[in-house]
């Protein structure tokens, strides 16, 4: 059984790898690589969005939370929500940029320090992010092949993950992600049905879970909440996959559009993953005592369905996590070629050299993140710091890009410096740990104060 479910994941990465190879081919310039041509449609956008956002952090991080919480994780999709319903309103005022990547945007509204400023913040991010990407895949692998050594999964995903994106860039991501979208989709929509009647409905799961896991708001106390719900809101709203994929689509109309749909498609498959890995723990209890309770849909797949529908879970949460490390990928190796070699020290690359460059970024980043993999397996706390990061320090200044005349360059640029630094302070300082409360909610809160004040301060000494 789980040789079949290895084959199965392989055929399908092989399938993806396919893909890339031929639409490499028409690969031309930088647009191409980064923004797909500027030639997306609404079906399309959707799709790859939905399968940059509904990454690791949801099936095995939201599904560890499930397992120590129970039914009360519902809420953990919150501050995503929210946080799209906003870029709902800034989709199509993004795509009329007529940008390449976010810190195009910044340098526009602002200036060059916080473009540079930007780009540290997003590398910082997307790198952290990609790295326990890998993990998550590695032990996907891992599980549906016990005899191969963990890490030497994790330098095959590497691989992977590198050489795909690599190939053809948002040329092919884009299309393939729509492949991933629709794997997720139907996956598991199979799934959870299956597993509810397994488990004998509610009445089973409530004879096998403890009481505190069935009440929808459990043991998570508000202060907690707002660490988990605040968190990815500020990421998504100032995403710059988000933004990437603005940037690429064929109209702001389009845009706008997607990201629509992209708030149904998040809130269905976050809430869908977060009742499944709710059945899967009843299915997988072991008085709360599961060693990686993160990987306990993986579990469920492989100990209680049937050899065909557990082949399709796997490769589900395999898509999930691919599409996310992929695109999370593409974003910083195309803001280090743009904004810093571009911009700043070979202004006149021809457009070939610059694919190439591009490239060439993708490895070495992606050998970084390989090295911080090394580190951590706590999906949920890495994604949340991680998140935290750009979300305090880039999204309040590209959020008053749009909607705030009165922000001014000195703001934007001292509100990054205030969120990136109290945010790692607070974590690394100690902080955190003394007072209960989550690095998000003094970084966010600081980071908006020196936003607005220092701008308020700057815009009357001009006058």
């Amino acid at each position: 059984m789980m040789t079949i479910y290895f084959w199965t994941i392989v055929a399908y990465l092989i399938f993806l790898v396919g893909i890339g190879a031929i639409r490499s081919r028409g690969v031309e310039r930088q647009e191409d690589f980064s923004v797909a041509g500027r030639q997306l449609g609404t079906f399309v956008l959707f799709g790859t969005m939905l399968a940059t956002w509904i990454g690791t952090g949801s099936i095995f991080g939201n599904a560890g939370k499930v397992y120590e919480v129970g039914i009360a994780a519902w809420i953990l999709p919150l501050g995503a929500l929210a946080g799209i319903a906003a870029l709902s309103f800034l989709a199509a005022r993004a795509r009329r940029f007529e940008a390449i990547t976010v810190q195009d945007i910044l340098e526009r509204r602002y200036n060059k320090w916080a473009r540079l400023l930007g780009v540290i913040t997003l590398v910082m991010t997307a790198v952290t992010i990609v790295s326990y990407q890998y993990r998550a895949a590695a032990a996907v692998i891992n599980l549906t092949m016990p005899t191969l050594d963990f890490h030497l999964a994790v330098i095959i995903v590497t691989a992977f993950i590198i050489i795909y994106t690599a190939l053809a860039g948002m040329f092919s991501v884009a299309y393939t992600d729509v492949a991933m979208g629709i794997t997720m989709i139907i996956g598991i929509l199979i799934t959870l049905p299956y597993l509810w009647f397994t488990a004998g409905g509610y009445e089973g799961i409530a004879t096998r879970l403890p009481a505190d896991h069935l009440k929808p708001f459990g043991p998570i106390g508000w202060v907690q909440a707002i660490g988990y719900i605040l968190p990815p809101g500020l990421l998504v709203l100032g995403d710059a996959n988000m933004y990437q994929r603005f940037f690429s689509a064929q109209t702001e109309g389009k845009a706008r559009a997607a990201t629509l749909w992209l708030l149904l498609g998040v809130a269905y498959m976050e809430w869908m993953i977060i009742l499944t890995a709710w059945v899967a723990s009843a299915l997988e209890w072991q008085d709360g005592k599961l060693v990686q309770p993160g990987r306990v849909i993986a579990y469920v797949a492989r100990d209680h369905l049937p050899v065909w529908l557990g082949a399709v879970v796997m490769t589900t949460i395999m898509a999930i996590i691919m599409s996310t490390a992929i695109s999370y990928l593409l974003v910083p190796a195309t803001a280090l070629v743009r904004d810093v070699y571009q911009r700043f020290i070979n202004p006149q690359a021809s457009e070939r050299s610059l694919v190439w460059l591009l490239r060439a970024t993708v490895i070495v980043l992606g050998v970084i993140a390989y090295v911080i993999s090394t580190y951590s397996e706590k999906f949920l706390e890495v994604a949340l710091r991680a998140y935290t990061i750009y979300g305090t320090g880039v999204t309040p200044s590209l959020v008053a890009a749009f909607i705030w005349p009165r922000a001014t360059a000195v703001g934007a640029v001292t509100s990054i410096i205030t969120g990136v630094v109290v945010t790692l302070v607070w974590e690394f300082g100690g902080f955190g740990a003394m007072t209960g409360v989550d690095p998000v909610i003094p970084a966010i809160a600081l980071s908006v104060i020196a936003l607005i004040v220092v701008s308020l301060i700057s815009s009357r000494q001009r006058s």
